[in-house]
């Protein structure tokens, strides 16, 4: 087999995490390493253009709880809900307290129960209560938040992809990345997102440079959490739990980048 080109693990990333009309034209596990390498590339393209409507309905006369609520609704279009779809499936299936398999079982069924309802309300209350809180302290401050809330969202993926996470299931999208990357790859992608966030930061001034890094740090420590759990729990990680890590990146991002 040839071995992969950048640009394969640019069309893996913006291919299975977004709507951009990209093509995968590769689909094996050295793809699938680039794709998880490129993940908070996609978050950027992604948080980009939710900032950007944000912008724009605040240039048209629209408030900040209005620029916030797209803000949270571009994101999910453009994943096509998957991320979303993924968060409530996770609750259930943990919500269920059943045996790894049965959750499993439960996560895979096409309805929405009442844990999955209860975590998609919240979650997307807080996001958009975060956001809007971002946009009312300046317009800069909430297009910030939403393009770094949206690469942190990615980047859990990519550590969560890391070596010595099993799949839960030997199928799916979860099987195709998990344990892809090397560690130190996947500590690698953290840094360089956490330089960025803290570069977004400075142009905001000196307070917001450390918020940064803490919006960083705290969603991952989130994310790492769940992703323990999920493990115990499921006995590895899924497309689902995968989902639901991203929005909890997210959420807890926007919180500490509203702060203050």
């Amino acid at each position: 087999m040839t071995g992969t080109s950048p640009l394969d693990g640019v069309r893996f990333a913006f291919g299975t995490l977004t709507v951009f009309p990209v093509r995968v034209t590769r689909w094996d596990r050295e793809a699938a390493r680039g794709g998880m390498l490129c993940a908070p590339l996609a978050g950027l393209a992604v948080g980009a253009a939710a900032a950007a409507t944000g912008l724009v309905l605040l240039l048209l006369g629209a408030g900040a709880p209005l620029a916030a609520v797209a803000g949270v609704a571009v994101p999910a279009a453009l994943t096509r809900g998957l991320h979303l779809d993924g968060l409530a499936d996770t609750a259930d299936g943990l919500g269920s307290g059943k045996p790894a398999e049965d959750a499993l079982r439960i996560m895979k069924q096409s309805d929405i129960g009442p844990f999955g309802v209860i975590a998609l309300v919240l979650v997307l209350l807080a996001q958009v209560a975060a956001l809007a809180q971002a946009y009312e302290a300046s317009w800069a401050r909430g297009a910030c938040a939403a393009v770094v809330s949206a690469a942190v969202a990615r980047l859990a993926l990519t550590l969560a992809a890391r070596a010595g996470v099993p799949a839960a299931r030997p199928e799916g999208l979860g099987a195709a990345v998990a344990g892809v990357l090397p560690v130190r790859a996947a500590l690698g992608v953290t840094v360089a997102v956490t330089a960025v966030a803290a570069a977004a930061g400075a142009a905001l001034g000196p307070y917001d440079v450390v918020r940064g890094v803490l919006a960083v740090l705290l969603a991952l420590a989130a994310a790492e959490a769940l992703l323990r759990h999920c493990v115990r729990r499921f006995g590895g990680v899924t497309g689902d739990v995968f989902g639901g890590l991203a929005e909890t990146a997210a959420t807890v991002s926007l919180v500490v980048l509203s702060l203050g």
